[in-house]
């Protein structure tokens, strides 16, 4: 702050000496003496104006140099150079108003002209002033911060490059560049998965057949886990395993798996290795993992062999022998019985209907 203030004091010395050497040992007419009193007054506001300018960048640049090293905020980088862009328009600002108002110019209705000018101004750029305050908010709260890997509501994800005023940068997978405004950005719900630690947990589900032996099951799984743990960089070994079974699946016995990746990278390539090596390992022990199917249960009264047993029925389709529909071509109609209940045990037996 000394050095900053080095030159504006010497020179403001410089001229209180001039105006004193001036205006004492000489008798001054009152218009001169007001001429002297306007142009030295006009050199001092200038040199206070450039004092309070050089003080203020000075300390900033020391607190960015020596205590903003230590917080590692992103207020610090990126806020404050625009108060500091701020507070030197507002000096130079006050101090040509001073000036003015030192020559004999009226300021009062420029200052009534400059807040309608600036109402007018912020209506008229409300949605850029809108993505300011909101980038504020944004750099302020240090939810997300440059290289974080992040998910908006929306569905939008990938890497946050660059915080900045007006909008928010993010490279998707696709290695696109995705530009989200601040004021949308500072509405939405966002996951960040690089906090509050970068570490990712794995968690995915699989099933077996019915016919398996749950307990065998489970062993097979916590050897597989221990084996990914032991081989993968990408896993946290000290973290640990979980394994429990879910629910009564559709078609089989559900269960999840569960360890933790060093990152969201790392989470990818160990998942992949968990299922390799648990469908290689389940294959091995002969446990099986059932495709989608479903079995209907009838009554016995509705079962084909009671329908076929019943006298007076035929069908109207021929069954092979693996119990599908055989499909030929299209006849044309013909009588073929089928059973009709109306509820009487006695009944009138089958009537005839067209199919």
């Amino acid at each position: 702050m000394m050095r900053a203030t080095r030159w504006p004091l010497t020179l403001g010395i410089v001229v209180l000496g001039s105006y004193l050497a001036v205006t004492t040992p000489f008798e001054l007419a009152d218009a001169q003496h007001g001429a002297a009193d306007k142009v030295f007054g006009l050199l001092g506001i200038v040199l206070g104006i450039f004092a309070l300018i050089g003080v203020l960048s000075r300390g900033i640049d020391w607190y960015l140099e020596t205590l903003a090293s230590h917080t590692q905020q992103v207020i610090d980088v990126n806020l404050i150079p625009l108060l500091r862009r701020g507070a030197v328009a507002l000096i130079y600002g006050i101090g040509g108003l001073l000036v003015l108002d030192l020559l004999g110019i009226s300021i009062s209705p420029l200052i009534a002209g400059l807040g309608l000018g600036g109402l007018a101004v912020a209506l008229a750029i409300q949605p850029t002033l809108a993505n300011l305050f909101a980038g504020t908010y944004v750099m302020t709260e240090g939810v997300i911060s440059p290289g974080d890997y992040i998910e908006l509501e929306n569905g939008i994800t990938g890497y946050v490059v660059e915080v900045g005023w007006r909008s928010t940068r993010i490279r998707n997978w696709k290695n696109n560049l995705v530009v989200v405004p601040n004021n949308k950005f500072a509405e939405t719900i966002i996951t960040n998965y690089a906090q509050p630690t970068p570490s990712v947990n794995v968690w995915f589900k699989c099933g077996v057949s019915y016919d398996s032996d749950l307990y065998r099951v489970e062993t097979v799984c916590n050897e597989v886990m221990d084996e990914v743990l032991e081989s993968s960089e990408h896993a946290v070994k000290e973290y640990g395993k979980y394994f429990g079974f879910d629910s009564f699946g559709d078609s089989n016995v559900i269960f999840w798996l569960f360890v933790q990746a060093k990152d969201r990278w790392g989470s990818f390539v160990v998942q992949t290795e968990l299922m390799q090596k648990l469908h290689q390992r389940l294959k091995f022990e002969g446990i099986t993992i059932n495709y989608p199917m479903r079995t209907l249960q009838f009554p016995k009264e509705w079962g084909p062999e009671a329908m076929q047993a019943r006298p007076g029925v035929r069908t109207a389709s021929r069954v092979n022998g693996r119990g599908t529909l055989r499909r030929g071509r299209r006849r044309r109609a013909r009588d073929v019985y089928v059973p009709h209940d109306d509820g009487n045990p006695g009944g009138d037996g089958p009537r005839p209907s067209p199919v």
